[in-house]
């Protein structure tokens, strides 16, 4: 949560503001309603698809490779 100080600060930066693309910028995210200012949660549903059969087969070779390997030493 912004502080009042923090809130002053920005209005300071937008008076001293000469740049009239930054101020319309700026005007469009105020402006914005606030439920839309919200990020929509991820879903890894949404990477399906993504990898062809191709990558799929070589990603699941560097993981056999390299990662799904057991050093015994490693254990002592």
């Amino acid at each position: 949560m912004f502080t009042e100080t923090q809130k002053l600060h920005l209005i300071e930066e937008v008076l001293k503001t000469e740049n009239a693309e930054i101020l319309a910028e700026l005007e469009t995210v105020l402006k914005r309603p606030r439920n839309e200012a919200k990020a929509k949660p991820f879903s890894a549903h949404e990477l399906t698809g993504s990898w062809s059969k191709k990558d799929a087969g070589l990603i699941e070779k560097a993981i056999k490779e390299g990662c799904e390997q057991i050093n015994i030493n490693d254990w002592k």
